[in-house]
């Protein structure tokens, strides 16, 4: 009688593999990897004893994320962690029974799920964007913070799914607004050159892993040309961004680790409510607003959730 209970007591202290993958390079993102391993020691686990975590980086070359996920499936992998679209579009391709844990803009607009109450495949996680109306508040924070801004390009990866109620916020805010697709880390460069030879008053950077994989050459970008411009992700204010309106990624993924947890004790991911991001954070970099020669109104200032002085 007592053995099943020892054999059930091992198999529980058996080590888990859990696949994370990143579309960038592995300098190119922390705050996932961070807030998961955060989140996993709130729950008591520790890494090398409950865990490891099999870090993958496809260096912005999707065409080695099939290999790496069969890679990863060779190690019999408990789960796998996928931020960004991209990724988890690669694993939905490639299995349908691996629990997938994801962040994405909106996974039921992607089709990654089928139902937020219950997804009812094998995927699950939280969406980060709240739908169109992210995107209409980065355009009402651009025209705040800059009022003589008319034209504005959106550097976007999967914005379009709301292109209409985008359209019609930008309207109301006396702006027009041009979508430069960057899906994939070739587009961005051509995206890039195409907004040059626009010469907007402003700029969007959309939330997406692809697009954060390269900020440093989107940073750049928008020094050169002095660019008013709202990011739609916080990890570009630490590396010059000069301000950024999302939720914290860090949070996103320490909560995340609660689905890891009910993963391994059993249950299906198809089952696991998808949660939606509830809070936003506006962050300004006003040292680098003051590099690149823009001036922040005070009543934006008081508005912040954080300034970097």
């Amino acid at each position: 009688m007592a053995w099943p209970l020892v054999a059930r007591a091992q198999q529980r202290a058996k080590p888990a593999h859990l696949g994370y993958i990143w579309i960038g390079p592995k300098d190119s993102e922390h705050s996932t990897r961070d807030g998961l391993r955060q989140g996993l020691r709130d729950l008591g686990y520790v890494e090398g004893r409950d865990y490891f975590l099999e870090e993958r980086y496809a260096e912005s070359q999707p065409d080695r994320l099939p290999g790496i996920i069969a890679e990863l499936q060779q190690l019999k992998v408990a789960l796998f962690l996928s931020p960004g679209v991209q990724v988890t579009s690669a694993l939905v391709a490639a299995t349908s029974t691996v629990p997938i844990i994801a962040t994405t803009p909106d996974l039921l607009a992607s089709g990654f799920v089928t139902s937020l109450a219950r997804p009812g495949g094998n995927v699950t996680g939280m969406s980060l964007t709240a739908g169109p109306t992210l995107s209409e508040k980065w355009l009402e924070i651009l025209k705040e913070t800059f009022p003589n801004v008319a034209t504005v390009a959106m550097l976007t990866a999967s914005g379009v799914i709301y292109r209409d109620r985008v359209q019609a916020a930008a309207e109301i805010l006396g702006l027009k607004v041009r979508y430069f697709p960057a899906q994939e880390p070739q587009e961005i460069d051509r995206a890039l050159l195409a907004i040059a030879a626009m010469r907007p008053d402003g700029l969007v950077v959309e939330s997406d892993a692809n697009l954060v994989s390269n900020r440093a050459k989107i940073l750049d970008f928008v020094a050169r040309h002095r660019l008013p411009t709202v990011y739609g992700n916080l990890d570009y204010i630490p590396d010059g961004g000069v301000m950024a309106y999302f939720t914290s990624i860090f949070e996103t993924w320490r909560r995340l680790a609660t689905y890891v947890d009910r993963v391994l004790k059993g249950a299906h991911p198809g089952d696991l409510p998808v949660e939606q991001a509830m809070k936003f954070e506006l962050v300004i970099n006003l040292k680098a607003a003051k590099t690149i020669g823009l001036s922040i109104s005070e009543s934006m200032l008081l508005r912040a959730d954080k300034v970097i002085e």
